[in-house]
């Protein structure tokens, strides 16, 4: 069902669009979530921990991939807003040939250099032979992955956020079935795990394509394949390339606050993948608000009609904050059975509780961040998202976590990022409020 965001009531479109994005990004999360329940409950925590930093390193290799995924969102909603059919078209064969490349070679690159990814991570011994099982497997699917997310996004560039739930919720149900079927059932192990979420996305995928196949009137003209022109590479890689290097800032920075995190044994490790995925799931109503007001504010950028822009931020920082301060309140509450759905050791559970906590009193400052980034990211201005990502990740995250940790210790983790969160989002409103991201020209 396609929307058009350029008419209409504000509040009532953003809620209505965003509502199926966060129960996809709920369902997303939730295909690591289950496999976690899973492999926590039947292999015992070590077999967790191992899953916890296999995910990490993979989400890292395949962050410049799902950076330009990302990309296609301002593309074509920008395009929808301004009714361009003719680059609609051309430009969905010019991002289908680059996404399918992108996902072959780091694919392949992840899987032959598994053990020293494992080993630039610090991982413990105790789980590196898992770690390096299941890692290489869940490379093997990295094409599929790519795959569906590409399609869910293009839909929801077009306005329709409720046809990509159909795609996610098939992965999430086929993920939950096949996970004790091939762990327990088949005998595999932890190897099952990752072959349980590959079948699952692949599965997704097919009913994708067969999907748009079978849906001629999806809003998208024809799809032809035909070799990109030079001035839509231009802009794919404009777009792309720091939108990618943005995702690998991100879960690079992630993936040193593991090591840091690995330095302190096995029991914090499992605190934190439990605290991690609970984390995960809070921040997903503002990655779903960021990721509508992107569509939303794109279509209207390319519509050239800029009141409703700043009308689209306004809401999206109204909902966040009320989303937020309620989930404030829920983990104050239910940390420690929360925590405890997952790991059971009291160490771990000690650290993921008090994790929680104090994280929680900073999320309605990285729920501001995903608002007005995703603002500016509708205009396409990428390298300015990126410049601010790096400022929070790297000038202040890391080098707060570590600050805190050599003061407080393991409690330190959580006092340390949080801060960042503060911090970061004053560079966001002030870059919203006096940067020259309104400017931005996407197409010649």
């Amino acid at each position: 069902m396609k929307s058009d965001f350029t008419e209409g009531s504000v509040p009532r479109k953003l809620l209505h669009f965003s509502l199926p994005i966060l129960f996809s990004n709920l369902l997303q999360a939730s295909l690591l979530l289950i496999t976690g329940l899973w492999v926590g409950n039947l292999l015992g925590s070590a077999a967790f921990a191992a899953v916890t930093v296999a995910t990490t390193i993979m989400v890292v290799l395949l962050a410049f991939i799902m950076g330009v995924n990302n990309a296609t969102l301002t593309v074509f909603a920008q395009l929808k807003g301004a009714n361009n059919q003719a680059e609609i078209s051309s430009y969905l064969s010019a991002f289908t040939i680059l996404l399918t490349v992108l996902s072959l070679v780091i694919g392949l690159a992840g899987y032959f250099f598994t053990e020293a990814l494992l080993a630039l991570l610090n991982t413990p011994a105790s789980i590196s032979v898992a770690a390096k099982q299941y890692l290489q497997i869940m490379f093997i699917g990295s094409l599929f992955l790519t795959g569906y997310n590409f399609i869910g996004s293009l839909l929801r560039a077009f306005g329709d956020s409720r046809t990509p739930l159909y795609f996610v919720l098939l992965a999430t149900v086929l993920t939950a079935v096949l996970n004790p079927l091939f762990i327990v059932g088949f005998n595999l192990g932890l190897a099952g795990a990752a072959w349980a979420m590959i079948l699952a996305q692949t599965m997704a995928f097919i009913y994708s394509l067969f999907y748009l196949s079978g849906r001629p009137g999806a809003g998208l003209p024809a799809f032809r394949l035909q070799w990109p022109k030079l001035s839509e590479i231009r802009t794919i890689l404009q777009l792309g390339v720091p939108s990618g290097i943005q995702m690998i800032v991100i879960y690079a920075g992630m993936a040193v606050i593991l090591w840091m995190v690995n330095g302190f044994g096995e029991d914090v490790v499992a605190g934190f993948g439990a605290a991690q995925r609970l984390d995960n799931i809070v921040l997903l109503p503002a990655l779903a608000l960021g990721s509508a007001v992107n569509a939303m504010a794109a279509q209207n950028i390319g519509a050239n009609k800029w009141a409703r822009v700043a009308q689209i931020s306004k809401v999206g920082i109204i909902y966040n904050l009320v989303v937020m301060i309620f989930f404030v309140v829920l983990l104050f509450i239910w940390a420690e059975p929360l925590v405890k759905l997952f790991i059971s050791d009291e160490e771990g559970v000690a650290f993921g509780v008090s994790y929680l906590r104090t994280i929680a009193l900073f999320y309605p400052f990285i729920g501001l961040n995903f608002i007005l980034n995703g603002v500016v990211r509708g205009a396409g201005a990428m390298f300015q998202i990126l410049a601010l990502n790096i400022i929070s990740l790297w000038l202040l995250r890391v080098p707060l976590a570590y600050w805190m940790i050599s003061l407080y210790g393991e409690s330190g983790i959580a006092l340390g990022i949080g801060i960042s969160f503060l911090i970061s989002s004053l560079f966001s409103v002030a870059y919203y409020r006096w940067g020259g991201w309104r400017s931005k020209q996407l197409f010649a």
